[in-house]
């Protein structure tokens, strides 16, 4: 009767403990759009900067963007944010990287550069991983052209 009594317990003990723990909630995936293209100068070449926004990233908590000394540097930046973002092309192929943003509210200036002459994607997108869990967040496709 003991032991039966102990199982009944310990198995509506974890019924409870099941039904009230609840998981964080799913984060959404970045809503990215082109919010202007600049020219700039770098080394005496004129190139244009595309920059692109996430119009969603309010639903980013600011852990995410968190200094991670725990995790593995950014080239030489040892509290390089937990979340990286990465822009692709349509294609797949990387064309820029952002290791340090520092809260969610740095999405809205995400960009890419290319010779002013270089015809650009048709599409990109994002790619955030968040590198303490291994989860990865990817955009819809934005256009690259206003």
């Amino acid at each position: 009767m003991k032991k039966s009594l102990f199982c009944l317990t310990f198995t509506l003990g974890l019924l409870f403990l099941c039904t009230t723990v609840t998981s964080a909630p799913a984060l959404p995936n970045p809503i990215l759009y082109l919010s202007s293209i600049e020219p700039t100068t770098i080394m005496g070449q004129t190139q244009l900067r595309y920059y692109f926004d996430v119009d969603n990233r309010s639903s980013y908590p600011a852990e995410l963007f968190a200094a991670s000394p725990s995790l593995p540097p950014c080239g030489a930046n040892t509290k390089a944010a937990r979340t990286w973002v990465d822009i692709y092309d349509q294609s797949g192929k990387r064309l820029n990287g952002f290791c340090a943003l520092g809260k969610p509210d740095d999405l809205k200036r995400l960009w890419f550069s290319l010779k002013a002459e270089e015809v650009p994607p048709s599409w990109v997108y994002i790619e955030m991983t968040d590198r303490q869990t291994n989860t990865k967040y990817k955009s819809n496709l934005a256009e690259t052209s206003l």
